[in-house]
């Protein structure tokens, strides 16, 4: 599509409509993604709680998120009078960007991806660390003790658990033998038996899988680690004093993140855009279609984790990702370091 835009337009005009359209073609859906996940959230919450969730607005309650929506849209935007009103404004801004940028290097197919950079992992951890930042300025610039507080929680849980992802996305770039993240899917391809896809079904890997699943509840701050919104202490944390679209730009970052640690989940561990099963009338369905099933089952484990699981208190949040998390991934990144030099790289010696 960009030569085509490029041969009609002009080699820089050209790629940068032909750049335009294949953003907005990630973004629309994925904005649309995000109102239909709320919707799942909520029903699934429902059906735990045996109770109906959204059933009224449109057919089985799908236009529910589409009403709030439109309900916050309409409502007024209040800034504190105290508050830092550039920084508070932006805050939500920067949360909601950050939290789409990230999905520039998510492969959804064979050639499906915008930007095929070989540091795609580098990319999106350095994507998810800034999101630190929007959260911190709300809650500082909220000139508020509540939201404060939870922008101190915020930036100490985010950096506590972002050490551990970075050990266990250490072991997966040691396997694959690449940051980028085709070549991580395609590495894949075949891994057990020669014929089951996923780096997860290895039982040197499945550990750190289990590892960076929970830490990306805890990266996203989904219950049980949601102390960065503990309504019994904290009010609504950092976005207590935010209304309207601000708000918003805050509820849609979040489950933008939330999808995207979900997709992250599926990529670096269980095949990406690959079929589980290595077998040649599989890969006749969409790599995309792939991807999205994965994306709704790792989905469906976060919310049923916020159904159930009570929340951490703050120092057995921070004990999980000190004292467990982070000396068993190490540990674990020299298990599987040692048992590569001894079987991959033997010749080399």
């Amino acid at each position: 599509m960009t030569e085509f835009f490029q041969g009609a337009l002009g080699y820089g005009f050209g790629w940068f409509v032909a750049t335009a359209i294949l953003i907005l073609m990630i973004v629309l859906p994925l904005l649309l993604a995000v109102a239909m996940i709320i919707y799942a959230d909520r029903k699934i919450w429902a059906a735990i709680a045996l109770r109906r969730g959204p059933n009224v607005v449109g057919p089985f309650g799908l236009l529910q998120s589409f009403a709030d929506g439109l309900k916050v849209f309409l409502q007024e935007t209040i800034i504190p009078s105290s508050a830092n009103r550039g920084l508070f404004l932006i805050a939500p801004i920067i949360t909601f960007t950050v939290a789409l940028i990230a999905w520039a290097v998510i492969p959804f197919g064979e050639t499906m991806v915008l930007a095929n950079i070989n540091v795609g992992l580098l990319y999106i951890l350095a994507a998810s660390s800034l999101g630190v930042y929007g959260v911190v300025i709300a809650g500082w610039a909220s000139n508020s003790k509540y939201p404060f507080y939870s922008a101190l929680r915020a930036a100490a849980q985010m950096v506590s658990y972002e050490v551990s992802i970075g050990f266990v996305l250490l072991a997966v770039v040691m396997w694959s033998g690449s940051f980028n993240l085709q070549t991580i899917i395609t590495t894949q391809q075949g891994h057990i038996l020669g014929f089951i896809n996923g780096f997860g079904f290895n039982p040197l890997i499945f550990p750190m899988a289990v590892v960076f699943l929970i830490s990306a509840m805890a990266e996203t701050a989904r219950t049980p680690f949601d102390l960065t919104e503990a309504e019994s202490e904290l009010v609504a944390g950092y976005q207590t004093e935010y209304s309207s679209m601000s708000f918003a730009l805050f509820w849609l970052g979040e489950y933008a993140n939330v999808v995207l640690m979900c997709a992250l989940n599926a990529i670096l561990f269980w095949g990406g855009w690959l079929p589980p099963i290595d077998w040649a009338p599989l890969y006749a369905v969409p790599g995309i279609v792939w991807l999205s099933l994965k994306i709704l089952i790792f989905f469906f484990i976060f919310s049923w984790v916020k159904a159930t699981v009570p929340r951490y208190r703050y120092d057995q949040l921070m004990r999980l990702g000190w004292k467990i998390f982070l000396p068993f991934s190490l540990i674990w990144v020299f298990v599987i370091s040692g048992y590569l030099m001894l079987t991959r790289y033997e010749g080399m010696f």
